[in-house]
């Protein structure tokens, strides 16, 4: 996640670190060779070119701007609704590590270090990266080698030993029944996540705004190359930059949990969640928690 205040007029003017025009500068350097093309050609046959009108790429631009914001309002929302999740495990993490703080120490260290191993394995299967290897420094709990869903286990084994220490007589059935309800706002998160995670936007829907933006981008040239000349370079390639960048931006947001400089920093949360839970178990060095290098949290 970009972390960074509100841009200045160096910021808008120089900064590259966290702007889109990385990821689209191909595109542009392609709309510029058209665009010079367009300019040569008109120059050789202006009385081809003054018949081509601009009022047609007037109507459609304003069509392809409206269903784009459509697209990159589905994306971002896709994005905060994942944020929220992860703000929901974070509350549930800190309301059962409140609600288990009268335990025996053995008893709160099985169930809080449980919590950094959901939370770390739930990261590593958003990312497509090893559940096991990341549960294991946090607890042992003896996972198959073909376990489909690691992270989900580690939740069942918190459940199942705060069942136990009901039938221990550690707990009551009332203090049981709240422990459990932090553990299905757990679950349910995780669940949302994967839904985000496996439901990407229609790719129809995704690939009719790429098409129709670079189709529109690569013959705008030739509406304007008549009547600017050289000028022709700036209004094309401002459009390009910025139909180009939404779409570019929409796509990071789509996928609010990869690896894109635009995703939600889980391993950052994780973390919060790891010193949070390791400070209520009485631990004095706790790990670090992870800032932004070059105004990136990750």
């Amino acid at each position: 996640m970009i972390v960074r205040s509100q841009p200045s007029i160096k910021d808008i003017l120089l900064t590259i670190n966290g702007s889109i025009l990385p990821r689209i500068t191909g595109r542009l350097i392609l709309i510029a060779i058209v665009s010079v093309i367009a300019i040569f050609a008109a120059q050789e046959h202006p009385g081809i070119f003054a018949r081509i009108s601009a009022i047609p790429f007037t109507l459609i631009g304003i069509a392809l701007s409206v269903f784009m914001s459509f697209r990159n309002n589905a994306c971002y929302a896709r994005w905060w609704e994942g944020r929220k999740l992860w703000g929901d495990i974070i509350i549930a993490s800190r309301s059962f590590a409140r609600q288990a703080a009268t335990l025996p120490h053995e008893d709160k260290d099985y169930l809080l270090r449980g919590l950094c191993a959901f939370s770390a394995g739930l990261a590593a299967r958003l990312r497509g990266a090893s559940e096991p290897e990341a549960i294991k420094p946090w607890c042992d709990i003896g996972l198959a080698p073909n376990e489909p869903n690691p992270t989900n286990t580690v939740l069942d084994q918190i459940g199942r030993y705060c069942l136990k220490l009901m039938h221990d007589k550690k707990i009551e059935a009332i203090h049981y029944s709240v422990l459990d309800h932090q553990l299905a706002i757990l679950a349910n998160s995780q669940g949302g996540c994967e839904r985000i995670a496996s439901t990407p936007v229609p790719f129809s829907y995704s690939l009719l705004l790429h098409r129709t933006a670079l189709i529109f981008c690569l013959t705008l040239p030739f509406a304007l190359a008549g009547s600017l000349d050289w000028w022709t370079l700036l209004p094309v390639l401002l459009v390009a930059y910025t139909f180009f960048g939404l779409d570019a931006l929409g796509h990071q947001l789509e996928d609010p949990f990869g690896l894109e400089p635009n995703a939600l920093p889980l391993y950052a949360m994780t973390r919060t969640i790891e010193r949070e839970m390791l400070a209520l178990l009485g631990h004095q060095q706790l790990p670090a928690p992870l800032d932004p290098h070059n105004h990136i949290l990750h």
